[in-house]
């Protein structure tokens, strides 16, 4: 089986999760710029087999668009062009880097380490990419 990819998506920085080749279990791979992000899955994809992409899509309380869910959707047409034979999911993001955050706290990170915004990130993804496993 081939992994799947979490992206956490923002303005500066995203973060990365896969899971293991048999989708059982969501690592944190790291955080990169974001402008990178597209030069590094390209090099990924070359060692890795990623079956699906899956994005956080951010949303609002009440379902609506954030000011980056339009960054967002513009990301998933980039990855989408850039890597036709893997499909792109959009799923919500909310609570992720809070629950980051907390998990954080509850691992006992020291509040230096907490913030350090690269790791929350990552977290993140690495949440999204578990939720949805256990959804699956």
């Amino acid at each position: 089986m081939a992994r799947i990819l979490a992206i956490d998506y923002g303005l500066k920085r995203t973060g990365l999760a896969v899971t293991d080749p048999l989708q059982i279990i969501a690592t944190g791979l790291r955080t990169i710029p974001s402008q990178e992000l597209v030069p590094f899955l390209k090099d990924y994809f070359k060692h890795e087999a990623v079956e699906l992409i899956l994005i956080g899509e951010p949303k609002n309380w009440d379902e609506s668009d954030t000011h980056a869910t339009p960054l967002v959707r513009c990301v998933i047409r980039e990855l989408q062009r850039e890597f036709p034979a893997v499909p792109v999911k959009p799923v919500d993001e909310r609570y992720t880097s809070k629950m980051a955050s907390r998990a954080m706290i509850d691992m006992g990170m020291k509040k230096k380490q907490r913030r350090n915004k690269a790791l929350v990130d990552e977290i993140a993804a690495t949440i999204l990419l578990q939720e949805w496993l256990e959804k699956k």
